[in-house]
């Protein structure tokens, strides 16, 4: 469950803008979900062949270029998709609590 949880964690980050994988470690770590690179970078790979994200590369001031995260066209529209899955989901769970 962690893993769809992460995918769409990272999806929605780079909805709003681009990221290099550390700053997404760090976004995920300060809302609690602990991640590590060994996790981050297999995901990353597999979202960029699925065709849901891209990269660039980008010059730093701290040393060699960096490679930038952003959504596809593509990944924009399974994000809404996961958007839809995530709210059936929340109500199925409400409904269930209440009937406890």
């Amino acid at each position: 469950m962690k893993k769809g949880i992460l995918e769409y964690c990272i999806l929605l980050l780079l909805k709003e803008e681009t990221a290099y994988a550390s700053d997404l470690i760090q976004k995920l770590q300060e809302a609690k979900l602990i991640v590590v690179e060994g996790t981050l970078y297999p995901l990353l790979t597999r979202l960029k062949n699925s065709n849901l994200l891209e990269y660039c590369w980008k010059e730093s001031t701290l040393g060699s270029s960096r490679k930038y995260y952003k959504l596809t066209e593509k990944g924009e529209a399974f994000l809404g998709e996961l958007n839809n899955s995530w709210l059936e989901l929340c109500e199925t769970i409400e409904h269930i609590k209440k009937q406890n």
